[in-house]
């Protein structure tokens, strides 16, 4: 196979990555690594730096339409980021000196996780009584709806940022956004609307992706032939998702997606543990 051909079949791939990625909430990376390492057989340390590139493009694309809607937190958001990106470089550090099958094994997991969460109630009511720390950082903030705006207050500052601290760190390591951890410490932990969480997460993968990617690219695991036509098909993808998304039953598909997930990180598993990457 030619480079050629290679390149228009990846950005095909990638492509229906981005798109599955976007109509699901789970992000292209999700898709992208398991895509690359066990499809077209590329070392899984240049597929989580490929797919961090993703993310960032991604993220930077689909951040800047929810913050012009104002759903966006932006100051939690960037309070939050202190706490995956610290955790991103040290995850980004592990995985240059961690085996590749261990980091395989527990892309598994995550994915497994991150499937489990797709199916779970999200969390839609507005909290009127926030703890003192989201009073004192100045945290509470409201967002758009059809009914008029919406006041929320947040509860549980410093639990939301110590599930951030992970979430960064599993981002650095396995070259996903981590928004179902994200997510959860948003959602479940900080009690914020789901709405909100979701694109506050957006607006951070972004960021976080860009710490870990700079050790990536220091210790050479970024392939610029592999990274460009992800890149192109996962922003295609994205932006056709978010196209369709009204179109399409989301529930439906994210149930069949999370079990197609499941089997995918199962088939991580099994090779991580026989040693198969």
């Amino acid at each position: 196979m030619n480079i050629l051909i290679f390149s228009v079949i990846l950005l095909g791939s990638a492509y229906m990555a981005g798109l599955l990625g976007s109509i699901t909430g789970l992000g292209g990376g999700v898709i992208l690594i398991p895509l690359l390492t066990l499809v077209f057989h590329v070392d899984i340390r240049y597929a989580i730096g490929t797919a961090l590139l993703a993310s960032i493009a991604n993220s930077s694309g689909a951040a800047t339409a929810y913050i012009k809607e104002g759903i966006t937190n932006i100051r939690l958001g960037m309070f939050l980021e202190i706490a995956t990106t610290a955790g991103a470089v040290v995850g980004a550090l592990i995985a240059v000196f961690m085996p590749v099958n261990a980091i395989a094994i527990l892309l598994g997991v995550v994915l497994i996780f991150s499937a489990a969460m797709t199916m779970r109630k999200k969390n839609v009511h507005a909290e009127q009584t926030g703890s003192k720390l989201s009073y004192a950082l100045k945290l509470n903030s409201s967002y758009p709806t059809p009914n008029g705006v919406v006041d929320y207050k947040l509860k549980n500052v410093g639990g939301g940022f110590s599930i951030m601290l992970v979430a960064g760190v599993l981002s650095g390591l396995l070259g996903i956004g981590s928004g179902a951890l994200k997510v959860l410490a948003m959602d479940s932990t900080m009690r914020i609307p789901f709405k909100v969480s979701t694109t506050t997460s957006n607006f951070m993968i972004g960021v976080t992706a860009a710490a870990s990617a700079v050790v990536y690219l220091q210790r050479g695991y970024i392939d610029p032939g592999i990274a460009f036509p992800v890149i192109l098909g996962v922003l295609g993808g994205a932006f056709t998702g978010a196209r369709i998304l009204t179109l399409i039953n989301p529930t439906t598909l994210r149930i069949i997606f999370g079990v197609a997930i499941t089997f995918v990180a199962i088939e991580m598993i099994y090779n991580g543990l026989h040693h198969q990457f």
